[in-house]
């Protein structure tokens, strides 16, 4: 047994070594970066994030390929989806104003080599994206001018013929991208100026789309004659929904950058709630106007609103049009570039990425290093990639990411709060006090209240144990006072917020089957019917039995910030969801997502797991812990305790004399 114990114990420390969290000690306030965002400058990130070519592109796309006028429907679902993922999102930033975004939050809550993989996704997902929304900036310039860049390139400078590469460099967009990386280097202000700017022409352009758009409005483009209003029915709706939800993609940025906010627990989840509610009514007000304007099946998707006022003969209105989609994507760019090098700067400051990323400019208050460098390696994507095959693989970046997040709301509502441990290395402020003579062996016990009170008898002790432990079930993690009498002996031995976590992990279980079987039951795996329904219902009934279990426990109650209602309900559900979009994803983007990971677990082990701040914790030396034991002798035998880094505990205890008491015991952490 001592042979498997001691076999064991690498492999024990290996898992704690990759699960250990992030501890945030300290004033959440103080920061090496510059705090100056208002609630204004959060809301016009978060919009300039949502609102970009999407509104341009998407929303012809979809009205003609799968939903119809009814892409209505469909924008309003997809905004109540990535409501319950920016509602956990609002609720971290406000608890942990730290930059960083899902990162940060996984790292607090789930553990470091969840945290790391998840960075690493994000890290990609933003550079991939900003790469795309350059190539589609430059195409849609290039288009305006009947394509003369491409040709001129082509021509003058080179083009090749490879797979997954474009058939010419995109000048550019590179151009564009580190222009851009420069301003941004500037520091947080000039980003937030610039993001003013295109936001306030883009919406501009927006007002002026839906009030000439409603005044040049046809309902009979929604009769049956043209198919109805919706001619792809629930399924084409859904479908559109899944689609529509990736327009939301961008309120990521506001937590982002939380650590710059001048008061993050008001301003994150108002910034949040108001840039989610604007870029809906925008998505769901232009769908309308578009498909009523001409009839849906006549879309040009690749500039459907442009072509709509044209063939209504107002073609100066697509110069509009043009200038609004391009400021659009502007904003977008700008919020990849502003996300990305604080993800990195994060990581980078917790020791997990390399150091010369976590450096500050000490004049412009921004991680000049992790933007540059970044913002090139962005260019060079956009320079030679061909980057529609890559396009998918920011679905499952993101996903997970809103997956993690939504499971880290959970575990961290039904977790006590942890006491520092230089809080439980100080003395007791009665440590001093003499001990008084006591006839009747009387003990004095401290009560949270910390409130000395005399028990005389063994019975008053037990009693006092007896309500403590009713006291200690009711806390944080706990079961509920109402479900103690059913559930105490089969849960009231688990540690607070143990049995929570064993549910999100079954939770997360549970919603990754439900949706396989409900995705490739049928076709790929051609299941029974019986046997369908069966794993239907054993699936269901673990993942309902998991909010239940949730449920039943005290949650904390922190009025102070901003909490997500309706836990563990709404992430659960986001859960559920952003799942079930995965499971859409082809295998394609799976094996893609399955090399990258490779590739980030070998940069964690060869890197971030020895260089870890969290790591250094542990090896530094741990406060000695005394105990002391009245012999009825009238003696005193001290107990101390010290934890060295290999795990072991070295004891040693000496005799002290009655006399002595009083005047060793008032400094323990001296010996």
């Amino acid at each position: 047994m001592v042979t498997c114990s001691r076999g064991c114990a690498p492999a024990v420390r290996l898992c704690q070594r990759l699960n250990r969290l992030k501890t945030l000690d300290g004033d959440m306030m103080a920061t090496s970066l510059k705090r100056c965002l208002s609630t204004l400058d959060l809301t016009l990130m978060g919009l300039g994030g949502m609102v970009g070519s999407g509104l341009y592109v998407l929303t012809g796309t979809v009205a003609k390929d799968k939903a119809g006028p009814a892409v209505i429907i469909s924008f309003i679902f997809a905004g109540i989806a990535s409501l319950l993922a920016a509602f956990c999102y609002a609720e971290f930033g406000a608890r942990f104003p730290k930059t960083g975004s899902a990162y940060m939050f996984t790292y607090v809550s789930m553990g470091e080599v969840w945290a790391f993989l998840i960075g690493w996704n994000v890290i990609l997902e933003n550079m991939i994206g900003g790469a795309a929304v350059a190539r589609a900036w430059s195409g849609y310039l290039d288009s305006i001018f009947n394509h003369a860049i491409q040709n001129f390139t082509e021509t003058h400078i080179m083009q090749w013929n490879v797979p997954f590469l474009a058939h010419y460099p995109d000048l550019l967009a590179a151009g564009i991208l580190v222009v851009a990386s420069v301003f941004i280097s500037f520091g947080v202000q000039v980003s937030s100026y610039l993001n003013h700017i295109f936001s306030t022409v883009s919406m501009g352009v927006i007002a002026f789309i839906l009030v000439f758009g409603f005044m040049l409005a046809d309902p009979a483009n929604w009769s049956q004659d043209q198919g109805g209003f919706a001619p792809y029915g629930m399924s084409g709706i859904l479908a559109g929904s899944a689609t529509c939800f990736y327009a939301f993609v961008g309120f990521d940025v506001i937590a982002s950058s939380s650590e710059e906010a001048k008061n993050p627990q008001k301003a994150v989840p108002v910034a949040t709630a108001i840039s989610l509610g604007l870029a809906a009514t925008a998505y769901i007000l232009v769908s309308c106007v578009l498909t009523l304007i001409v009839p849906w099946h006549t879309l040009d998707p690749n500039s459907a609103l442009a072509d709509a006022f044209f063939r209504r003969g107002y073609s100066w209105a697509g110069i509009v049009v043009a200038v609004g989609s391009i400021c659009a994507m502007n904003t977008v760019l700008l919020c990849n570039l502003f996300s990305l090098p604080r993800i990195v700067y994060a990581m980078a400051e917790d020791g997990l990425f390399f150091s010369i990323f976590a450096r500050v400019n000490p004049v412009t208050k921004v991680p000049v290093n992790a933007i540059l460098v970044f913002g090139i390696l962005m260019a060079c994507m956009a320079l030679i990639f061909d980057l529609e095959a890559l396009v998918q693989f920011l679905s499952i970046g993101t996903l997970l990411a809103y997956t993690f997040v939504a499971a880290s709301v959970i575990v961290l509502r039904f977790q006590p709060e942890k006491t520092n441990s230089k809080d439980t290395a100080t003395p007791s402020p009665n440590a001093n006090a003499e001990v008084s003579p006591a006839p009747s062996e009387s003990q004095t016990i401290t009560e949270d209240s910390e409130e000395p009170k005399q028990y005389e008898s063994f019975s008053d002790k037990l009693q006092l144990v007896e309500r403590q432990k009713t006291r200690e079930r009711r806390g944080v993690g706990q079961l509920k006072a109402y479900w103690e009498p059913y559930l105490d002996r089969l849960l009231g031995d688990c540690e607070p917020g143990e049995v929570v976590a064993f549910c999100v992990m079954t939770l997360i279980v549970s919603s990754v089957s439900l949706c396989a079987v409900l995705e490739f039951g049928n076709e790929q795996l051609q299941f029974p019917v019986w046997c369908f329904a069966m794993l239907l219902v054993i699936f269901t009934l673990g993942y309902v039995l998991s909010l239940a279990l949730i449920w039943i426990h005290e949650p904390q109650r922190n009025n102070q910030t901003f909490q997500v209602p309706l836990v563990p309900l709404i992430p659960g559900a986001s859960i559920l969801f952003n799942v079930f979009l995965m499971m859409k994803l082809n295998l394609l983007t799976w094996i893609r997502f399955t090399v990258w990971i490779a590739i980030g677990l070998l940069v964690y082990f060869g890197y971030g797991i020895w260089h870890s701040k969290e790591g250094l914790r542990d090896f530094q030396p741990k406060d000695m812990a005394a105990h002391y034991v009245v012999l009825p002798s009238g003696s005193l035998v001290e107990t101390v305790q010290s934890i060295q880094p290999d795990g072991q505990v070295v004891t040693s205890a000496h005799h002290i004399s009655s006399s002595a008491a009083p005047t060793d015991a008032g400094a323990p952490g001296n010996r």
